[in-house]
């Protein structure tokens, strides 16, 4: 059947051990806990999952684990090598995903023109339908209008997932609406607004420990009844503001483990400073969501 690109997405977290290897039984715990609260898909191998930082065989692994699911898998399929990106497309098609993700290459500036191809090139290869993801801040590359165009007229686009950059999600919308394609947020603090510009949904790195609070707020906003997520609106406030204390990706470690869940090890190295500061963090929501009575 179709996926029906809309609702919460949760960014995958990739849960590894201090030797990096995969904690399989964790992740489909994980994948349990997601589903039990109403999660409408999973984005696979993105910058929550810390795919920069797992080798090629490893991606793989993911993506295979995260096809079993029983969620529609968005996966992530984005490296710096066109040939990687296509081997990963491919492997995504073989596995059983519903779409990749691909951000532009990283680093090195790039041509509009010369994104275009590379988009499409990979498209080509996986022979799925694609999400454009946008994250200038991140890749020092920003996608234009006129490229998501282009690439939408060459290939089957069905979406972009937009992080950061809160006006932009107006005109991608408007473009959407020409070209026939979705725009997912990967601004999980901002839900209603950004559905009421007429986002269909959102890619939640804070979907790792909290989905009832992102998926009550998706549903009552999508039922017309924003007023009856208040609640939930303002905690998903409250721990996005708290997180800002600790860096991204690891603040959403921290958040899991508040919650009672395993991010596993570190895949970086982390300070004493920042260890602390990590230890504070998961302390301070330990308590509020013991006050929310967030089991």
């Amino acid at each position: 059947m179709p996926i029906k690109w809309a609702g919460i997405f949760c960014a995958l977290w990739t849960p590894t051990d201090r030797n990096g290897r995969l904690l399989s039984t964790e992740l489909k715990t994980h994948f349990e806990f997601l589903r039990r609260h109403g999660v409408h898909g999973l984005l696979a191998l993105g910058s929550t999952g810390e795919f920069l930082h797992l080798d090629l065989p490893l991606r793989k692994e993911v993506l295979g684990q995260a096809v079993t699911s029983g969620l529609p898998v968005l996966v992530n399929i984005s490296d710096i090598r066109p040939k990687v990106v296509a081997e990963l497309g491919q492997s995504a098609k073989w596995a059983g995903a519903a779409a990749v993700s691909i951000l532009p290459p990283y680093f090195f500036p790039m041509a509009q023109e010369d994104m275009v191809e590379f988009f499409v090139r990979a498209g080509e290869a996986a022979q799925l339908p694609v999400f454009l993801y946008n994250f200038p801040e991140r890749t020092g590359n920003r996608i234009s209008l006129e490229t998501i165009a282009s690439v939408a007229d060459r290939i089957d686009l069905v979406g972009v997932k937009q992080s950061g950059e809160f006006d932009y999600h107006k005109d991608l919308v408007r473009l959407g609406q020409e070209k026939n394609f979705v725009v997912l947020t990967g601004t999980d603090t901002r839900i209603p607004e950004l559905m009421q510009l007429g986002v269909a949904g959102c890619v939640s790195g804070l979907a790792n420990a909290v989905p009832d609070l992102a998926v009550s707020i998706y549903n009552a906003v999508k039922a017309g009844t924003p007023d009856r997520a208040e609640t939930a609106i303002e905690r998903m406030r409250r721990i996005g503001t708290l997180i800002e204390q600790l860096e991204f990706p690891l603040n959403v470690a921290a958040v899991m483990q508040a919650r009672g869940l395993t991010p596993g090890h570190p895949k970086t190295v982390v300070s004493v400073a920042s260890q602390r500061r990590y230890q504070k963090l998961v302390d301070e929501l330990k308590r509020l969501f013991q006050e929310w009575k967030l089991a």
